[in-house]
């Protein structure tokens, strides 16, 4: 079993089948697989997207440092949306961004951040890395990093890498595994390249898996084979 864990989120994973803004009903999903994980001993941060609120790089007519700003909004509404659904579940949380937001968020620092993973706070990193034109992928593996994670658990609407898209290619092979190298070679966009190379860097595994398979966010704490393993 990991002790440490990072675990990314896609917005588009809260809201539900309607695809934009947030469902309780799938917060609570969520919420109560992590509360496995938790229970099972394993220290949580978590990191969600905002694709559900904006994607920077695909809006029009609106300069990308400020389209990548909102984006970064979008994530710190997902992730102070979400931490007080896990309370109502029994969970304490906390929330850090890289910048100042008031009296919603503290300032990201490493040693609050793992002093209160270490306590059993769920520990959620919003604003992505304070920078436009990073994705939300980036910050994940930073903040992995930083804090001296074992591994980055991915809960995405797929269930591990494909060599293509398996829902236009009925035929697309599923890796078990693979390393970082190939998958910047074959240019499978699962991650962020960007964030795949400083994770290879770094060497900080990580498991891309259905976040939609029961109970499959403790099954990945515990190690199990689920999805598809990037080393």
């Amino acid at each position: 079993m990991y002790h440490r864990i990072i675990l990314k989120l896609s917005g588009e994973a809260l809201s539900g089948e309607a695809g934009f803004g947030l469902n309780l009903n799938e917060a609570r999903k969520v919420a109560r697989q992590v509360k496995e994980a938790k229970d099972l001993g394993c220290q949580i941060g978590i990191v969600i997207g905002g694709g559900n609120f904006w994607r920077g790089r695909s809006s029009e007519g609106i300069d990308r440092v400020k389209a990548d700003q909102i984006g970064m909004l979008g994530t710190v509404m997902n992730c102070l949306y979400v931490s007080e659904v896990f309370r109502t579940e029994g969970m304490d949380t906390s929330v850090y961004t890289p910048y100042p937001i008031g009296l919603y968020t503290e300032v990201f620092n490493k040693d609050k951040a793992v002093r209160d993973m270490e306590a059993g706070k769920i520990v959620f990193f919003a604003g992505g890395t304070g920078h436009p034109f990073f994705s939300t992928d980036m910050g994940v593996a930073l903040r992995a990093v930083e804090t001296d994670c074992d591994i980055i658990l991915m809960a995405k609407n797929v269930d591990g890498v494909y060599d293509s898209d398996p829902n236009l290619n009925p035929n697309a092979v599923k890796f078990d595994e693979l390393s970082y190298q190939e998958m910047v070679s074959k240019t499978l966009r699962v991650i962020d390249l960007t964030a795949a190379a400083f994770l290879m860097d770094n060497q900080m595994p990580c498991k891309l898996f259905a976040l939609s398979e029961e109970g499959s966010i403790s099954r990945a704490v515990r190690g199990e084979k689920i999805g598809t393993d990037i080393h």
